[in-house]
């Protein structure tokens, strides 16, 4: 089987690449190969592989630049994914897609399911549910994936950046009002490979929009907590952590406040179960860098 991955560097696509290496050949195209923001270049790539499987790992998931950068955004993230959906349907393969926790706008108080009115609040989100819709609207075999505060032992994430400035300084702000979960790379591409197990067992679920982040909750700060627990077990040096408002800390792009996904759907149609998120988290930490 082949399957070909958009996105060569990327945190999940290197999860994706490590998951799926020993069961498929991988077609994995980097920008230089596959620039998403060039509509007539996915066609022909597509088109000249043939591949039994397309993932769209690709992204731009810049939040802030993306409000200053919104017709970039949109053709990364809403006008590429539709092309591969078309494409996708035309080789009659299935097409695997993520997306985010940034569809919501956060101001529902207790977890998001996928049944859910979207409300983005700025240009990421906005282009990340365009690209969804732009999906559903070509149909075919189709899984949208959502996910949340996806972080790597690679790239820039929120984990590299804590651990980093943990160490640096004497004293560091976290902001505390955003409730989440993290969700470790690896845990996403291992929920992938056992997705394209089961549908090519024959039994797969819906085709659809799903749900897949770590399980539990906690803030920004609950998170830098976790991740500073850590560094001291190792013997580091380590900041004072402060929690402070997101208020306190403003930012170009609005961030949900509730970014909190119900999963169960995942479980229910496809027997999928996803780890806590604090075990996912030492599960990352102690996996080769």
């Amino acid at each position: 089987m082949k399957i070909l991955i958009t996105g060569r560097h990327g945190q999940v696509s290197r999860e994706l690449q490590l998951a799926l290496a020993s069961s498929a050949e991988l077609l994995v195209l980097g920008q230089e190969q596959l620039d998403l923001a060039d509509s007539a270049n996915i066609r022909k790539q597509v088109e000249a592989l043939r591949p039994d499987l397309i993932i769209n790992a690709a992204a731009h998931t810049a939040v802030d630049q993306a409000e200053s950068e919104p017709e970039l955004a949109f053709a990364i993230n809403a006008r590429a994914p539709g092309l591969l959906a078309e494409a996708a349907a035309q080789l009659a393969v299935p097409l695997i897609h993520y997306s985010t926790d940034y569809v919501f706008d956060g101001s529902k108080g207790e977890p998001y399911n996928e049944a859910d009115q979207t409300a983005p609040l700025g240009v990421y989100g906005q282009s990340k549910l365009a690209g969804e819709e732009a999906i559903c609207a070509v149909g075919g075999q189709h899984l949208i994936l959502r996910t949340s505060w996806v972080y790597s032992l690679h790239g820039k994430n929120f984990l590299l950046t804590m651990q980093r400035l943990l160490q640096e300084r004497e004293e560091l702000r976290v902001v505390a009002d955003q409730i989440g979960a993290p969700t470790w790379a690896g845990t996403i591409a291992q929920a992938t490979a056992k997705l394209i197990e089961h549908w090519r067992a024959g039994r797969p679920g819906p085709w659809g929009t799903y749900h897949l982040s770590g399980q539990g909750e906690t803030s920004w700060f609950g998170f830098a907590e976790a991740i500073a627990a850590q560094l001291r077990l190792q013997g580091k040096p380590c900041a004072r952590l402060a929690a402070i408002p997101s208020s306190a800390y403003p930012t170009p792009a609005q961030r949900p406040l509730n970014s909190r996904l119900d999963c169960s759907r995942l479980q229910r149609d496809w027997n999928i179960r996803l780890p806590d998120w604090h075990a996912a988290l030492l599960e990352c930490l102690a996996s080769p860098s």
